[in-house]
């Protein structure tokens, strides 16, 4: 079923955990949309409520981060526009025009966290798309999970990729 905590949903959940479990104990992993149930050890979330170590726009949040400084980043952020709306009013804040503006956004979002992950570093990224970092930020494309939800509601494509352009 779908849940707007992505990792909650089991096979989601099994996925990453898979992956972060390779990467060894002391593993840095980013997570700047984390909301209430990141599998990360550095988040990051708008919402003030949020247990995480941050409480930032996601982009600036990622840009105080160091070059190469984390071993993996989970990139699991609002949707679509309704959902930022969401989100945004949620806390009480006001939505923009660009603030919706979501393939702007993500493409910043992507070119940081290419900056951020160390080579050989790994990229989750979730949403209703296969598109993650990218062959053209220096990615390589590992997996692909597609979670159906079954009715009318939007399957949710997970994908995995590795750095490995400096």
């Amino acid at each position: 079923m779908p849940n707007r905590h992505t990792f909650l949903i089991k096979p989601i959940r099994e996925e990453i955990e898979s992956i972060i479990s390779g990467l060894g104990e002391d593993a840095v992993i980013v997570d700047p949309f984390a909301g209430y149930n990141s599998l990360g050890n550095i988040t990051n979330d708008l919402n003030p409520d949020a247990p995480t170590t941050h409480h930032m726009d996601a982009l600036e949040f990622l840009m105080g981060l160091g070059d190469e400084s984390a071993d993996c980043i989970l990139i699991d952020p609002p949707y679509s526009p309704r959902q930022v709306a969401e989100c945004y009013r949620g806390i009480g804040r006001n939505v923009t025009t660009q603030d919706t503006q979501l393939s702007r956004t993500m493409s910043m979002v992507k070119k940081q966290a290419a900056r951020i992950l160390r080579p050989g570093g790994v990229a989750v990224c979730c949403g209703w798309n296969s598109n993650g970092i990218g062959k053209s930020l220096g990615f390589r494309l590992e997996s692909v999970l597609i979670v159906p939800h079954g009715g009318g509601h939007n399957d949710t494509i997970v994908t995995s990729e590795t750095k490995v352009v400096a």
